[in-house]
């Protein structure tokens, strides 16, 4: 606490300066000028918030982000090269507590912890999700708003489609009716391609009617086998920091980019007869109109918790003053699980660029294979209505249009077959009153019946996916789990032995109707319970949707700016 102490001590002790900067520390920050909004966390959505926001000169902004700046660093630039960064300095480093349902394992939890948050670090794959996932978000929060239909103007807006990095022809890899061209984030097919085995999965689709090669993932249906989409532009990462707040948009003179600052606690105004939170303790100011919290999903929950809202028998047991009761803080969290997959496959013929050739490719002119990262195809499936599975649990999918099933194509020697309906939920908790502790991070995988049994019923359909002449001279053997050759006992103990997430945690801040009691957060994203403080992040999910989760918080996060603007 003594470092909160001495942030804090310097804020009020620095002499002002001019607006429409980027400060590295709180030490440089001016402490003369009011802001309209203060943005807690500059990951995905705050990036978006305090650019949209700032487009109306009258707002004066402040964006405060925990890390340092993403600019100029090479591994946060090259597609390919996001597994050599810094994680020290750009990733929070989370481990989640230890879990039942993976045998006693802990997992690693990344998180941005960089100007552009998780946009900045992540696989960049490029997916909206099913229109049925949309439009229950509107039946469960009770704002038709947030429906598909509702929501296509925000889903065109933050996009801009572009060119495959070097130019080549992806006609009939998409379909160019359904992606925005004007807006912020670049998103593109494969340097590449098709592949060996991408035409393989053309020739299955023929053989297989189960496997159909579907035009475009993003159009709201998107079971098939597709191309995968990335947010890459001209052979370079679009991250909510290079998209929203670029050179241009930082050098407007009513935003204030605050770097290297940890925050702790939102703060009520005092003397207000309700709980109106206008201040942040890292930064404190009277007056803003509001404090937008974007935390993230781990750094939401954990924040709220340290300012006393959440579950007020448990904040009294770690010493917290409660100032709201809300018990469905840090609770809820869903997360896909994924179950590793092993075929035996002919050997692959060894890279024809190496290394060293394919990073000059990408400084002479942006292409080669460090312009992309994983696979080119993803195949995304239902489980069967007339499984046996539904008789005992109920289909925790959202409709027809959505998959229960995703699984990245052309590693089968080593794939991974991720269940993207869970039932099982997680939390996050605080670990003590000391607010610069990790919190707990419970992700609760396979600790729900329904998701063992579901991941059986996937490797299903990934073997029958394998199994036609399409692939004759490519895969020679299933090497398992196979739930068809080993006991229920052994088939468990392998699953939960090497399960691994697909890292979309989301829910630990949930959005619900206006009426319910359940919940954090109202369909406008204000916080139940207080004026003041809305939070615009993944942590408002009600559940994981059957997609990845970046296109969704950029969706969320436009309507979000302009359900605020319209608030003022």
């Amino acid at each position: 606490m003594n470092r909160l102490g001495y942030t804090v001590t310097l804020l009020f002790s620095i002499i002002a300066h001019a607006q429409g900067k980027v400060y590295q520390g709180i030490e440089e920050l001016p402490t003369t000028e009011r802001f309209d909004f203060i943005v807690a966390g500059g990951g995905t959505a705050g990036s978006v918030i305090a650019s949209r926001l700032s487009e109306t000169r009258r707002f004066n902004v402040l964006l405060i982000e925990a890390g340092p700046d993403n600019s100029g660093v090479l591994e946060l630039i090259v597609p390919g090269l996001g597994d050599r960064r810094d994680r020290t300095k750009y990733d929070w480093n989370y481990v989640s507590t230890s879990q039942p349902g993976l045998n006693g394992r802990t997992l690693g939890v990344p998180r941005g912890h960089v100007l552009g948050g998780s946009s900045s670090i992540n696989g960049m794959v490029y997916t909206r999700g099913s229109a049925d996932d949309f439009d229950n978000w509107g039946r469960v929060t009770g704002d038709p708003g947030w429906s598909w239909k509702a929501l296509w103007p925000y889903i065109l807006r933050h996009e801009k489609w572009v060119q495959p990095p070097g130019g080549r022809d992806p006609s009939g890899q998409f379909d160019p009716k359904v992606h925005g061209y004007k807006g912020k984030v670049s998103v593109s097919l494969p340097w590449n391609g098709p592949t060996d085995h991408d035409n393989r999965t053309a020739k299955n689709a023929d053989l297989q009617k189960d496997f159909p090669v579907i035009l475009d993932q993003n159009a709201g249906k998107p079971i098939g086998v597709t191309w995968k989409q990335s947010t890459i532009g001209n052979g370079e990462r679009s991250s909510a920091a290079t998209a929203y707040l670029g050179s241009d948009v930082r050098e407007r003179p009513n935003l204030t980019i605050l770097l290297n600052t940890y925050i702790t606690r939102v703060l009520p105004l005092s003397g207000s007869s309700r709980i109106d939170i206008r201040s942040i303790e890292i930064a404190p100011r009277q007056g803003a109109k509001e404090i937008i919290l974007s935390g993230g999903v781990i750094g939401t929950p954990q924040i709220l918790l340290n300012s006393g809202i959440g579950n007020k028998t448990e904040l009294e047991a770690l010493g917290i003053t409660p100032l709201l009761n809300l018990p469905d803080v840090g609770q809820g969290m869903t997360e896909h699980v994924a179950a590793n997959v092993v075929w035996s496959v002919v050997p692959p013929s060894p890279p024809t660029i190496d290394a060293a050739t394919a990073l000059a490719m990408w400084h002479e002119n942006r292409t080669g294979p460090l312009t992309e990262r994983f696979t080119h195809q993803l195949l995304w499936s239902r489980i069967r209505d007339d499984s046996p599975i539904f008789e005992e649990y109920k289909d925790p999918s959202t409709g027809p249009t959505s998959p229960h099933i995703e699984m990245p194509l052309d590693s089968a020697q080593n794939g991974f077959v991720c269940l993207l309906t869970p039932h099982s939920r997680g939390s996050v908790k605080l670990r003590s009153k000391n607010p610069f502790d990790d919190p707990l991070i419970d992700l609760g995988l396979l600790s729900h019946p329904f998701d063992i049994a579901a991941i059986k019923e996937g490797i299903r359909i990934a073997k029958k996916f394998y199994t036609s002449p399409a692939w004759d001279g490519f895969i020679t053997g299933f090497k398992g789990p196979d739930p068809d050759q080993l006991s229920d006992e052994d088939f468990e103990k392998t699953v939960r032995d090497n399960a691994i997430t697909f890292l979309h945690p989301v829910g630990t801040a949930t959005m619900s109707s206006k009426t319910s009691k359940r919940g954090v957060v109202d369909p406008e994203l204000r916080v139940k319970g207080a004026r003041g403080l809305r939070v615009v992040d993944a942590s408002v999910f009600p559940y994981v949707l059957t997609a990845h989760t970046q296109a969704a918080v950029y969706i969320l996060a436009e309507r979000a700016a302009d359900l605020i603007r319209g608030s003022w």
